[in-house]
């Protein structure tokens, strides 16, 4: 799979799904819960403990599932990612370094900005999809205020947004969404899981509808 058709499935998914968790025992659940309620493009940061391990094992589990890696800060996390099998890099910051490591090796970058400038330079540098982040903290009208002037350039809005305004943030020209704490959660029983499918379901239905 080349980068550009990565790139052309989180585009047309929309929706990339955050594992951010503080034990590694509670992922694999979690990604069985995502990939349950439809869920085709998940990320394990970097800040997770065994994200390495966690990556290379859902890839080998779900081979139709996108798997890449988050809060990859530097080019030191960027190289060990790709080396485990990730399949796409996102990062929090605008770093050169982590899409030189990334093209090298085939994989799209989703590179975190905010600013006007911030998304100009990682636009120059060759990210492959803008995060705008963190959004919620900004709202929707700053949005608006940037994709005036910024109009070609595609959005994903991530951090702390709150899956009930999904409807609002696309009728600003959002084109697609990373959510991370308002789905995913720790894993102690079936009605925990049961919760995760059902929300991830509704996500999805609202992102596409």
């Amino acid at each position: 799979m080349t980068r550009n058709d990565i790139v052309q499935i989180i585009n047309s998914h929309k929706l990339v799904v955050v594992i951010r968790l503080n034990k590694q025992e509670y992922i694999p659940k979690v990604v069985d819960a995502l990939v349950a309620g439809g869920i085709k493009v998940l990320e394990i940061t970097s800040n997770t403990p065994g994200f390495l391990e966690e990556i290379a094992k859902a890839r080998t589990k779900y081979p139709n599932v996108l798997v890449g890696a988050g809060t990859v800060i530097n080019s030191e996390i960027a190289n060990r990612a790709v080396t485990a099998g990730a399949q796409f890099l996102v990062t929090p910051n605008t770093n050169a370094k982590v899409v030189e490591v990334a093209h090298k090796n085939n994989v799209p970058v989703l590179m975190g900005a905010l600013t006007p400038t911030e998304i100009c330079r990682a636009v120059e540098i060759g990210a492959d999809i803008i995060k705008l982040f963190p959004i919620a903290s900004m709202g929707v009208k700053y949005f608006k205020a940037v994709k005036g002037p910024l109009s070609e350039v595609k959005f994903f809005a991530v951090g702390g947004m709150a899956i009930d305004t999904i409807p609002e943030w696309k009728g600003a020209g959002v084109e697609g969404f990373g959510l991370g704490g308002n789905l995913v959660k720790p894993i102690h029983n079936q009605s925990d899981f049961d919760s995760i499918v059902s929300l991830a379901k509704d996500v999805i239905k609202t992102i596409h509808e």
